[in-house]
């Protein structure tokens, strides 16, 4: 992999921090007072503020890293790549913000599929 891979990869990681954060993030944001006390179309305003920064890494990476673009991953390559990086990232997010998920065998399995369709984007 080259280096516009790596920066693809990392690019996705971070635009996935920000996405997870967007998409369950308030969850973990109504144990605050002022939080729980916003009204529907607020929490919408922060999550849509908090997704505006996933789109300025999330689009750089699928750009710098689509093979039309002189990058290395094919189109399907790239979602399989960022939906991995979406799982793995929340995961680590589930089990250190909600102390009440737990990580069982059956995700471990369907992580595992993942992987493996990873390996299968990847093969010609």
């Amino acid at each position: 992999m080259n280096l516009a891979g790596l920066y693809t990869i990392l690019l996705l990681v971070v635009s996935n921090v920000f996405m997870t954060f967007a998409w369950y993030g308030h969850l973990k944001m109504k144990e605050y007072s002022w939080f729980a006390a916003l009204p529907l179309f607020g929490v919408i305003l922060i999550s849509w503020g908090i997704a505006f920064f996933e789109y300025c890494f999330q689009v750089p990476a699928n750009r710098l890293g689509f093979q039309g673009n002189g990058g290395p991953f094919s189109l399907m390559q790239l979602k399989i790549i960022q939906e991995v990086i979406t799982l793995t990232v929340f995961v680590l997010f589930s089990t250190l913000a909600f102390k009440t998920e737990t990580f069982r065998w059956n995700h471990v399995l369907a992580f595992v599929f993942l992987v493996a369709a990873v390996y299968l984007v990847f093969k010609k």
